[in-house]
């Protein structure tokens, strides 16, 4: 394939030509090797690396995608919300269950069976809280989940099951009705974004996971390179093309934190296998906690920290002095910020999602959307991490913001060193591409909307066209 014209990073206008699925020459006029290789006019639009999404969490994007929105900015009251769920309600087969995302309680407050049951009576529901922690139940649906006994993990107060079920996905999947679940949707998104990898790191990932993914990926389903992250089987997950062998992942809970000594062993293991380590850390007390561990049972290249999202100066400061890598997700700020700044303590709210801070700390940085709990749109990302603006408009923590290529490298970094260097457009280089319609400096003058990426190739194959005649591989 060859690429005619485009702008390269740093502003220089070349073509360039992929072959056997890495970038063969670049070079200010390259000549067409007859009319059997794909020619692309790029016309002078950006010719960047393709996206990476450092955090997300692939199949329960797709069934996010295959979900009714429950929160803002689709809903934003009790009457919004009912009429939602019961026009979503007509549209389902008998015996089938509704399934509801990313409620939060400015719509109708703390929600119960009883208040589900006034929305919507009569058919199976469940809500998934905004964290995805929660999943809210009516009674349609627990009469079909709880036991007679009580030995399940359905809270229950004065013997009676409330409608809130807590950190149990598991439990909740095993009792559904099971129909398969495609990533087709969810990845053909992402690709029209640019994006050519991920890194799923959900913790519950294993082996059987990992298979399931390495499958998606030869019949065509999941079209991005993938590293996964997961629990302790992944320790004998073989890296292979295409698929990764990512961190452990602990999914630390200020109220419910593990045994610190039985941490530390975790985290000495995973390193004895050559993993990595990531903590998922959203408050001052699960960070203390994560870094305490680290500190204890020591730190090896590529530990990190996922959303750091309270990050005061003395914590900043210790995760420099321990060479950490941040994950975080600057769309927060955007999609939650108006609440942030009603129900986070006035005092953490300056060092929330923070970014320039971390750079200029030294620490590596890079982002991800934390899909579907998060928007799968990285444009909107770097959006945010440019403005650090919020729906009403309100700007948070102006001095975080980063510029257009700073909040670029958030996406562009390599999944095994995210934060590192941005990758580079050289000759032998894999092609993993995103081409914009319009140069770089146009997306930064056109107001930061999400740009039309015009072609996305993964090892030089084509995932993503914009145009119906583009086709095939290189």
């Amino acid at each position: 394939m060859l690429i005619r014209e485009a702008e390269l990073p740093g502003g220089v206008i070349a073509d360039l030509r992929i072959a056997a699925g890495r970038i063969a020459e670049i070079a200010p006029r390259l000549a067409r090797r007859g009319a059997d290789e794909p020619l692309i006019e790029a016309q002078g639009g950006a010719l960047l690396p393709g996206l990476h999404d450092h955090h997300l969490h692939l199949y329960a994007l797709a069934a996010a995608l295959d979900s009714l929105p429950c929160g803002p900015p689709q809903v934003h009251s009790a009457e919004e919300l009912g009429a939602r769920l019961r026009a979503r309600a007509r549209e389902l087969a008998p015996g089938e269950w509704l399934r509801g995302v990313g409620y939060h309680e400015s719509v109708a407050g703390e929600l119960d069976r009883d208040a589900l049951d006034a929305l919507l009576p009569g058919v199976p529901l469940r809500i998934q809280q905004r964290s995805g922690r929660l999943w809210l139940l009516n009674s349609a649906a627990l009469a079909e989940l709880e036991s007679a006994s009580g030995d399940d993990p359905l809270e229950r107060v004065g013997g009676r099951t409330t409608g809130r079920l807590y950190d149990a996905d598991d439990w909740l999947r095993s009792r559904l009705p099971r129909r398969p679940l495609s990533l087709a949707r969810a990845s053909r998104l992402l690709a029209s974004h640019g994006v050519t990898g991920v890194t799923d790191t959900t913790p519950q990932n294993d082996l059987a996971a990992a298979e399931g993914f390495a499958a998606a990926q030869a019949r065509g389903e999941l079209l991005q390179n993938l590293m996964l992250m997961g629990d302790t089987s992944l320790d004998a997950l073989q890296d292979r093309p295409g698929l990764l062998r990512g961190a452990r992942k602990f999914h630390l809970h200020d109220h419910e934190l593990p045994d610190f000594e039985a941490l530390c062993a975790d985290i000495r293991a995973s390193h004895r296998a050559g993993r990595a380590t990531a903590f998922h850390c959203v408050s001052r007390t699960d960070l203390v906690f994560a870094l305490g561990a680290l500190r204890e049972a020591g730190v090896r290249a590529g530990d990190r920290i996922e959303h750091a999202s309270v990050l005061p100066p003395e914590l900043l400061e210790e995760v420099a002095e321990l060479r950490l890598t941040v994950v975080t997700q600057p769309n927060f700020i955007a999609e939650r910020g108006d609440a942030y700044l009603r129900e986070v303590a006035a005092e953490d709210r300056p060092w929330l999602y923070r970014l320039r801070g971390l750079l200029n700390a030294g620490i590596p940085l890079a982002a991800g959307s934390d899909a579907p709990f998060g928007e799968p749109d990285p444009w909107r990302a770097m959006r945010a991490a440019m403005e650090r603006r919020t729906r009403a408009g309100r700007v948070m923590a102006a001095d975080e913001a980063l510029d257009a290529d700073q909040a670029l490298a958030l996406f562009t970094t390599a999944p095994t060193a995210p934060g590192g260097p941005p990758r580079r457009l050289a000759p032998g280089s894999v092609a993993d591409l995103c081409l914009l319609e319009i140069p770089w400096s146009a997306w930064r003058r056109a107001g930061l909307e999400t740009p039309r990426v015009r072609l996305s190739l993964r090892g030089g194959l084509v995932i993503h066209a914009a145009e119906a005649n583009v086709a095939g591989a290189a």
